[in-house]
């Protein structure tokens, strides 16, 4: 398969390295374009009002992969890719591994699930890896994974566009529990801003925050209320598959929505 390989955490980043390198090895046409330095918690923005660079790096990934360092965010990376770097789409577009887990609400923020969504707005099959873990550097489980999922999708493609956010706990092999399909959790933050005065007497802030447990939607009366949430199935040790889209239209309000009558606003 033809493979383009993006992420948050830059072109040094280990993560990214053992993915492109794993795919590579095991016979995919793997092409890196990703950030020239960290652009962790970007979400999905753009650069609209400076242009986008992008310059081909050699010797820090395998011989075979062709690899670009871009200026821009994330979601820039994967969108030059596929408009200004590359004759031909790729037939997946995989984003990561992430230094840290993506779970819960967290996808909102991340660069790595936006580089990600980017080819599924453009119909193009996307995954989001992510380990469980900001200082492991073990990435083979992760690694191996990546594989076999993306074998899995050569052999049996999805049925309908969407993106896979996985997670994998930063554990042994031999440790993981199992593979789950999870649904997306909550997860709450306790933002701090510390105040600090820099060296010219200037007041400044720092984002600090605390996460706390997740918390379970009681909305969500669906069906799949009854799956584990990602960020109960990693704490078990599972590695976690979620399906999602960009599409955040939420469905099941429309009809009391419509009982309102809003037309009736000039009565």
């Amino acid at each position: 398969m033809k493979i383009l390989v993006s992420n948050d955490d830059g072109i040094f980043a280990e993560g990214i390295r053992s993915l492109a390198n794993g795919l590579a090895a095991v016979g995919h046409e793997v092409i890196v374009v990703c950030p020239d330095k960290e652009r962790s918690a970007t979400g999905h923005s753009l650069t609209l009002y400076q242009p986008i660079r992008a310059e081909i790096v050699k010797s820090i990934f395998d011989d075979r992969i062709t690899a670009w360092a871009c200026s821009g965010t994330p979601a820039d990376c994967v969108k030059l890719a596929l408009f200004g770097l590359l004759e031909t789409p790729p037939d997946l577009v995989l984003a990561g591994i992430n230094h840290g887990p993506n779970l819960g609400t967290d996808i909102l923020y991340s660069g790595t699930v936006s580089a990600a969504m980017e080819g599924i707005v453009e119909n193009i099959p996307s995954i989001a890896l992510s380990l469980g873990s900001y200082t492991s550097r073990e990435f083979e489980v992760a690694v191996n994974f990546a594989q076999s999922l993306v074998q899995k999708m050569e052999s049996q493609p999805l049925d309908n566009l969407m993106l896979l956010n996985v997670n994998i706990p930063a554990v042994k092999e031999t440790e993981i529990a199992g593979v789950k399909i999870t649904r997306q959790g909550i997860r709450r933050y306790i933002d701090i801003f510390e105040k600090r005065v820099d060296p010219r007497g200037k007041t400044y802030y720092w984002l600090a925050g605390e996460v706390q447990e997740d918390v379970e939607d009681t909305n969500d009366q669906s069906s799949v209320e009854k799956l584990p949430t990602d960020i109960q199935a990693m704490r078990e040790k599972y590695i976690t598959i979620t399906p999602l889209q960009y599409n955040l239209t939420y469905g099941k309000q429309l009809g009391y929505l419509q009982k309102w009558k809003i037309d009736n606003f000039r009565e």
